[in-house]
């Protein structure tokens, strides 16, 4: 598939991305609990021992045995992953690898590393509305559902970061893990308040901020037609008259939003689609450990 890279796979499974939270506090973290009980998911039966409670025996495996079996069960942290895509128009701007490119390995990449540990996933996809959503599922073919969903998807329309975490904060009630993979523009306020919305719900929260080279050094020269690609818009430039004024702005642009990020405990990250992705994440999941 298009977007599973075994070499950015292989690199990552060497990595953990463990929460940043207490597990016995706020959130219990994104691996499963050591300790077996009788609580969420089955895992094997073992031969009945005194003081097992007689409601955790198989019945089954008695009538065909004769003997008392109790069913195990592994207890699971309360955390569950969503990964957030944008898939709006602007996150097809690239020669080769475009940013929705990016995105998508780093999505695969996320959610194969978080099913290894154990942990359930969820896919977003989203541009002005929710495009496609896959619940969480700790599957083992969640990754080829995930990597299925994004091969069917092309960027298009406007970006909707604030509509699309408003309506699923609102289906949400367990605390867990959000990842909001976007170029975020938009307006940065009014995409922080409904990032709170999954902080509120006692999420972590970690934005992997996406730009193009061409958007932070504005490497033009000559005059130069520019295109929205969100509305199709047209504007005729001379770069060298405003490439000054641009970069001060992209670099103001990308300020508030570490700022704001740091403000209210959301991790953020600003990935160069010119820097590798093996190497960008690597380097993160080694910070947080």
């Amino acid at each position: 598939m298009k977007y599973l890279d075994p070499n950015l796979l292989n690199r990552v499974a060497r990595q953990k991305f463990e929460s940043r939270f207490l597990m016995a506090g706020n959130l219990s973290g994104l691996h499963r609990s050591p300790y077996r009980g009788f609580s969420v998911e089955f895992t094997a039966h073992r031969e009945y021992a005194p003081g097992d409670e007689l409601r955790h025996l198989d019945w089954k495996i008695y009538g065909r045995s004769d003997r008392f079996f109790v069913k195990e069960h592994e207890a699971e942290t309360n955390l569950k992953a969503f990964v957030f895509l944008d898939v709006s128009g602007s996150m097809a701007y690239g020669d080769g690898q475009t940013k929705f490119d990016y995105g998508c390995h780093l999505a695969t990449a996320l959610t194969f590393l978080l099913l290894k540990q154990g942990d359930p996933v969820g896919l977003v996809l989203f541009d002005e509305g929710l495009r496609r959503h896959l619940p969480p599922s700790g599957r083992r073919t969640q990754l080829l559902s995930v990597a299925d969903a994004l091969e069917r998807e092309a960027p298009s329309g406007k970006s909707g970061v604030v509509r699309a975490l408003q309506e699923t904060a609102a289906d949400v009630s367990h605390q867990g893990l959000a990842v909001v993979i976007s170029d975020f523009l938009e307006e940065p306020q009014a995409v922080i308040r409904a990032l709170k919305l999954y902080r509120h719900k006692r999420f972590e929260v970690v934005v992997f901020h996406l730009l193009h080279a061409d958007e932070v050094d504005f490497p033009f020269d000559g005059t130069i037609r520019f295109e929205d690609l969100e509305i199709s818009r047209r504007v005729t430039a001379d770069p060298k008259a405003i490439g000054g004024n641009y970069r001060r702005l992209v670099s103001d642009y990308v300020q508030e939003y570490q700022t704001l990020c740091r403000r209210e405990g959301i991790d953020y990250q600003l990935f160069r689609t010119d820097v590798p992705l093996e190497m960008a994440l690597v380097r993160y999941l080694a910070s947080r450990g």
